[in-house]
């Protein structure tokens, strides 16, 4: 039986052992299973495994170089390029150095004499292979700069393309987008500005919104004794509803057109307003799917709608009409006059006024402020155009306007102090300055609006 090795502590949880223990009193290790040591010191690698045993099979007897006298011959210099370099791939052809011009295979293969050199002399083939300055390319000539797109003159674009107007160079898809930079192209409607005479508009997309969806028409006819009659239609499309933009352009147009025929052929102007609105509603209601039944509750597909406030302003007469809630004013030119607001919102917060139960101040706070309870589509509850006629005892501007203007300049006295004073005479200045009011203010909507001025009336006249 071999003699059980001594140990001075347990293996497994190093509790001080007593001579001849042959299980460990604290965690019960066998000690008796316990190797003896080795009777050797190997040595131990740094990363802590064993070196391997030396294998008789791998002994090699390497030479040994012979002792050479170096007291007084110094030793050969031997050059990179000396030296037959192998290839990655195997083959025997020499190396390839980046760091010199390459010098002949010939050269590179022919055995370096083996002369020996004198003290302190430099050797030949390094002298040769070193140059004193290596050859650099000649440099690219200058790239032309690019041509300014606002000077250059760029050639005509084919008949029925668009050019884009951020780098005059990309055409225009249908979407609207540059096919060379991509930039969006500003649409017909984001910004428009029309005088006629005595009458000018201006309307703008606003900051917020993607496209534009008010629309406006302005003109003038004459009445049958040959007196002027200058008409401005605006129409704010309903956002909540589909094409919006559609319903709005159509009401104008519709609208406009409708007055210009009445008015020349004797009907009276309220008269004429009141059958414009029924005319640019039928235009609105022919923009509905008429594919989904009435009966059908769809909100995703309501029907086209949209807001209409127009005048019209006779040598004599003002008359105004509306369905919804946009707004004409009163801004006589004498500003010690009060102005005045001509129209009633189709809103809950003017029912809310009317019927008593809140505060115009009040009402107008209130998030449901702007909600319509009057419009014309389609899906309209019932259609009931509001038209007034005043007769004006002094001279002063009518401004006709969707809300994305009155939000910013609410009541009459507001808005009498955005406009110009001169606005009589300069209309389309006055328009660009109201519109400007909205965008400084945040332009939260699309901002539209009209001045008409309404000359000094004749001797005799009633008032407002």
């Amino acid at each position: 039986m071999s003699q059980m090795p001594q140990l001075a502590a347990c293996p497994s949880c190093e509790e001080p052992l007593e001579s001849g223990d042959r299980f460990c009193g604290a965690c019960g290790y066998d000690l008796t299973a316990v190797p003896a040591p080795p009777d050797d010191n190997p040595t131990v690698a740094v990363n802590g495994a064993a070196p391997r045993p030396p294998s008789a099979a791998a002994s090699v007897d390497w030479p040994v170089a012979p002792e050479v006298d170096t007291s007084e011959t110094p030793a050969p210099v031997v050059l990179p390029t000396d030296i037959d370099g192998r290839e990655s791939a195997g083959s025997d052809s020499p190396g390839v150095r980046f760091d010199r011009p390459a010098s002949p295979p010939s050269a590179a293969a022919a055995p370096a004499p083996q002369a020996a050199a004198q003290p302190g002399a430099q050797p030949a083939a390094q002298a040769s292979a070193e140059p004193d300055e290596y050859p650099l390319a000649a440099p690219l000539p200058p790239e032309a700069p690019p041509a300014d797109p606002r000077t250059a003159d760029l050639p005509t674009p084919p008949a029925g393309l668009k050019v884009c107007v951020a780098c005059r160079a990309g055409q225009v898809d249908r979407d609207g987008y540059c096919e060379n930079c991509g930039h969006a192209q500003p649409r017909e409607r984001d910004h428009m500005e029309q005088e006629l005479g005595t009458v000018a508009a201006v309307s703008d997309r606003g900051l917020r919104h993607h496209r534009n969806e008010d629309a406006f028409t302005v003109s003038s006819t004459a009445l049958p004794d040959g007196s002027p009659a200058v008409v401005a239609i605006v129409c704010d499309g309903v956002s909540s509803a589909t094409r919006p933009d559609e319903a709005s352009l159509a009401a104008s147009r519709a609208a406009n057109e409708s007055l210009l025929a009445a008015l020349p052929r004797g009907t009276h102007p309220q008269q004429a307003m009141h059958d414009a609105i029924l005319a640019a509603s039928e235009a609105v209601n022919s923009l509905a799917d008429r594919s989904t039944p009435a009966h059908e509750h769809q909100p995703h597909v309501n029907a086209p709608a949209c807001t209409i406030v127009g005048s019209v302003v006779t040598p004599s007469l003002l008359i105004v009409g509306w369905v919804g809630d946009s707004r004409a004013y009163w801004v006589p030119v004498d500003r010690s006059s009060p102005p005045a607001r001509l129209t009633e919102d189709d809103s809950w917060a003017a029912q809310m006024v009317a019927a008593g139960l809140m505060s115009e101040a009040e009402a107008y706070a209130d998030e449901r402020a702007h909600a319509i309870t009057g419009w014309l589509g389609a899906d309209a509850y019932e259609l009931e155009p509001h038209t007034a006629s005043f007769k004006p005892d002094r001279p002063g501007v009518v401004v006709v306007c969707t809300d994305g203007l009155w939000n910013y300049a609410e009541g009459a006295e507001e808005m009498a102090e955005v406009i110009p004073p001169d606005a009589a005479d300069r209309p389309l200045h006055s328009a660009q300055v109201l519109v400007g009011h909205a965008l400084d203010g945040g332009g939260h909507d699309n901002v539209t609006v009209a001045v008409v001025p309404f000359p000094a009336p004749p001797q005799g006249a009633g008032s407002a």
